[in-house]
């Protein structure tokens, strides 16, 4: 952010336009961002905006209308804004920034962003930002990008330096103990400034009672919550008021909460990238943290993988049978309490909703609610956005569940409204191998053709190359070379090798010594 404040000073705008344009995947990343280009751009007349789903609308649209210079957005809410707010467009965008690049690309984001890049300026910068670098990125930078430069600080899956990296193994037939194991770890071992993470959102709600009943300090993050129930989870975590804060992977991206110890991973995450960008949130800046994952049998092949691409030693961490099983049965105690909790949120929410239902028909009747309100435009039309949404739903069904009886199981676990821990625990790695399967089959699809040059080999391979190869260029070798020796040797004029390559006379023109006496 630092040298794009630097370029607005330096090249004051001429109109009220937006002249650059920062894209974040997530709310709370927005959030954070739009928080320190504001600081860094306080004793500035550089004016900054705000744009992400879950805040006040008609307030965003008074800032846009405005021009700010520097606008932070979600792909959603923004080109909500470019079709439905007057006098705002991307035509006079000078910067354009990518963060979490990847993430932004997946098939989630794909259309928006085609639909956002298209309404850019075209003559403008972009920079493309990310932990991991991913075959979609890659595309978009052939079709986005002129002449792009890439600068890799570290390795596409490395983890921090000072990253202590443990696992637990859960034995075969033993997935239900996940909960236990976990709740031994947060009540005996880990009991402040961690994240657990989990793969999806009903599980992580279910821990969060769970953790809570077990008398823990607690928060949660997903997507299910309020906007300002997610700000205010994770200001609470960041002021120290709660412990723990479990999370689905809407807070595994670019967050930057200060003195995270440790990082709980549930299941294994789908991808190696994925599992970089959860431990990510431990161990920022040269400081040290702590991760620790649960793996079970079918999770060993990821396992695999983050060892051999560890640089330092990975331990395993085993917790006593007995401790174990203490909890499982503290755990079954508390199942009536969970469920209850459970059913009360749910009658809430019903309560909640039909109350909406009704002040938005009352509002109707008064004639109050204007045409603008009701109507909002959006680049695709309803039945697209159903069309598109329900081939990639099938393309996952059909995924990871080939074959009809493993079909039929999944769909019969899925209607089922009390599962058993060992079926919870089956429901979240079957959720990360479907994504681990989709991700697999788009890298097998055959590359596309780019004017952007490939990653640079690895080291060993260039070094074995260029011994292959025996002589180094003349380039290398003649150019680049500042000793003395070649100095004195430039200095003497051409060597005799040179001088018979050139077909010149072997005698050295220059000093008397060099020549032979009649």
């Amino acid at each position: 952010m630092l040298p794009v404040l630097e370029r607005l000073v330096y090249k004051p705008r001429t109109s009220q336009v937006t002249r650059v344009l920062v894209l974040v995947p997530t709310r709370e990343l927005g959030i954070q961002v739009h928080s320190v280009a504001r600081q860094l751009a306080q004793f500035t007349s550089i004016t900054t905006c705000l744009a992400v789903g879950g805040l006040d609308l008609k307030s965003q649209e008074v800032a846009l209308r405005a021009g700010p210079d520097v606008l932070i957005a979600t792909p959603g809410r923004l080109i909500d804004h470019l079709h439905n707010t007057p006098s705002f467009e991307l035509s006079h965008i000078e910067i354009l920034i990518l963060d979490e690049a990847d993430r932004m690309l997946d098939e989630y984001f794909e259309e928006q962003m085609k639909e956002i890049i298209r309404l850019c300026s075209y003559n403008r910068q972009t920079m493309l930002f990310s932990a991991t670098m991913s075959e979609e990125v890659k595309d978009l930078a052939a079709v986005s990008l002129k002449q792009p430069i890439r600068i890799f600080v570290n390795s596409n899956t490395d983890v921090a330096p000072f990253l202590r990296q443990e696992f637990v193994r859960i034995r075969p037939h033993r997935e239900g103990d996940r909960e236990a194991v976990v709740a031994a770890l947060l009540t005996r071992t880990f009991q402040d400034h961690v994240m657990l993470f989990t793969q999806t959102r009903k599980q992580a709600h279910r821990l969060h009672i769970l953790l809570g009943l077990l008398g823990l300090k607690v928060g949660e993050l997903h997507g299910e919550l309020s906007q300002n129930q997610r700000l205010e989870n994770l200001r609470r975590f960041k002021d120290e008021q709660i412990d723990i804060l479990v999370a689905t992977d809407v807070a595994a991206r670019g967050l930057d909460i200060d003195g995270v110890k440790t990082v709980i991973n549930f299941t294994m995450p789908s991808t190696i990238k994925h599992y970089v960008h959860r431990v990510g949130r431990t161990a920022r800046a040269g400081r040290s943290g702590r991760s620790v994952s649960l793996v079970g049998e079918s999770e060993r092949k990821m396992l695999k993988e983050v060892v051999k691409s560890a640089k330092n030693s990975v331990k395993a961490r085993v917790l006593p049978t007995e401790v174990i099983l203490k909890f499982r049965d503290l755990i079954a105690k508390l199942e009536k309490d969970i469920e209850a909790v459970i059913k009360m949120e749910r009658e809430e929410r019903e309560m909640a909703a039909s109350e909406a239902k009704l002040s938005v028909a009352q509002k109707r009747l008064e004639g109050s609610a204007s045409s603008s309100d009701s109507q909002r435009v959006w680049f695709q039309t309803q039945q697209e956005r159903k069309q598109s949404r329900m081939s990639k739903a099938l393309q996952e069904f059909d995924l990871a569940l080939r074959g009809k009886k493993k079909r039929e199981k999944f769909l019969k676990d899925g209607r089922k409204k009390d599962l058993t821990s060992e079926e919870r625990a089956q429901f979240e790695i079957l959720k990360a191998q479907m994504f681990a399967e989709r991700t697999a089959k788009r890298e097998r699809r055959v590359k596309r053709a780019r004017a952007m040059p490939e990653d640079d080999m690895p080291l060993k391979a260039a070094n074995r190359k260029a011994g292959s190869r025996g002589r180094k260029s003349v380039f290398d070798e003649e150019l680049t070379n500042t000793s003395r020796k070649s100095l004195k040797h430039y200095r003497a004029g051409p060597s005799l090798q040179d001088r018979k390559r050139l077909g010149l006379d072997r005698k050295r023109s220059g000093g008397s010594r060099f020549r032979k006496k009649k």
